[in-house]
């Protein structure tokens, strides 16, 4: 699935406000820079099925390709930045859910 996108979701829960706008601040530029688009941020999820719900907030984002969504989270600048993440936040799972390939 080499030209197929890739759809990042992430599930937190944010302890510390001040050390995850940190993070927030510096995410959207290395975000740009590997060709992610944020798609959305949703605080107030509701789960309608399922024993396992979703807790805290929900992150969904977006990359060309599964290589360029593991080049961003490799990215030492990221990784540097994600310390802030790590510090204000518990981190309940970052999935990668692949996306379909362009149709032929």
């Amino acid at each position: 699935m080499a030209n197929a996108p890739v759809y990042m979701i992430a599930n937190l829960v944010v302890s510390d406000v001040d050390e995850y706008r940190k993070y927030e601040k510096g995410f959207f530029p290395i975000l740009k820079r590997f060709n992610g688009e944020f798609i959305t941020v949703d605080d107030s999820h509701e789960n309608l099925e399922g024993s396992d719900p979703l807790k805290g907030r929900v992150v969904i984002f977006k990359f060309p390709s599964e290589q360029a969504a593991k080049k961003w989270y490799n990215d030492e600048e990221y990784q540097n930045l994600s310390e802030f993440r790590r510090s204000g936040t518990t981190l309940k799972s970052l999935t990668m859910v692949h996306g379909l390939p362009p149709r032929e």
